[in-house]
């Protein structure tokens, strides 16, 4: 009996004894979040789909307020709550934010099953990695779409969809938050993460094959060829370049001109959300500008002998 009394003494002892030294241990080790972080994350639309590049909504609060330790929120951006949100993170922080321009996810690919037609057939599982790792895919294009859907996958935010009769995927841009995950999860990278342009315009070069200009054309109707007529016709304002024989246009120094879309001989500028052009009408006056000189040039033409005799 002493024994036992003796053990529930002793381990009595030893919880009390480590129950005291945790709890200082844990007051000596502490780590105090700063309460603004809770502050921040609460109005964060709490998506956690990693497109402000950082581990979820946490981790972008606590970047928030680092940097509003250092004076600045400068390159700090919530893509799905915006410019709304961002300026309430402000407001919390006691910081001013910058107006940042609206972005939205673009296919740069238009290998249509028209354009791009099918040479074989996978019969694997359907995934564009697997199929990437495989070779060249179902076409003769090593730089198109896929067209598995893992882009549609990784969208959290149901802005992208497969469009079954041209095989390529389409964004609904009043739901896309640019939040970049398709664009990550396209193992050929032709989703791009642009900005909306004003009204929503934008110009853009819907090709991503490196190919030269045979092999491209081959593979793909309505492939870039490098031929580089946009970029001369781009140079005054030096929107476009060309590398590795595909155009690119940079978003920040296209006038939208829409130049660059009339010269392109293969149709891979396309104008998104412009209006229809309406023809050009000539004026009456300028018709008759133009008659009158071939009228009197008629009237004007001297006459042969033979006709003179007539």
């Amino acid at each position: 009996m002493n024994l036992i009394v003796l053990a529930i003494v002793a381990l009595g002892a030893i919880g009390l004894i480590s129950a005291v030294l945790l709890y200082f241990t844990s007051r000596k080790f502490a780590v105090q979040e700063d309460e603004r972080i809770g502050q921040v994350s609460a109005v964060l639309p709490q998506a956690n789909c990693g497109g402000c590049g950082y581990p979820g909504c946490s981790g972008f609060a606590g970047a928030c307020v680092k940097a509003a330790d250092k004076g600045s929120l400068e390159g700090l951006l919530c893509p799905v709550g915006g410019q709304p949100v961002m300026e309430q993170v402000a407001d919390i922080l006691g910081m001013a934010v910058e107006a940042s321009a609206p972005k939205v996810a673009v296919v740069r690919c238009n290998g249509t099953c028209e354009n791009r037609p099918r040479l074989v057939e996978f019969s694997g599982a359907h995934s564009c990695k697997v199929v990437q790792m495989t070779g060249m895919g179902e076409t003769g294009c090593a730089y198109g779409c896929l067209g598995c859907g893992d882009c549609v996958a990784a969208c959290q935010f149901d802005a992208i969809h497969m469009n079954p009769e041209t095989g390529l995927p389409e964004v609904d841009e009043e739901k896309c938050t640019a939040c970049g995950a398709c664009s990550k999860a396209c193992p050929r990278q032709i989703i791009e993460i642009r900005l909306k342009g004003p009204k929503g315009r934008r110009v853009v070069v819907l090709c991503n094959n490196r190919d030269k200009g045979a092999i491209a054309n081959k593979a793909c109707k309505a492939s870039c060829i490098g031929c580089g007529k946009c970029v001369k016709t781009c140079e005054k304002f030096e929107a476009i370049t060309l590398e590795n024989n595909l155009a690119y246009i940079d978003a920040t120094k296209c006038k939208m001109c829409l130049k660059c879309v009339e010269v392109c001989p293969k149709n891979a500028i396309h104008a998104i959300n412009f209006p229809p052009r309406k023809p050009k009408v000539e004026s009456a006056e300028s018709q008759n500008n133009q008659s009158a000189p071939s009228a009197q040039a008629t009237q004007e033409t001297p006459q042969t002998p033979k006709e003179q005799q007539a």
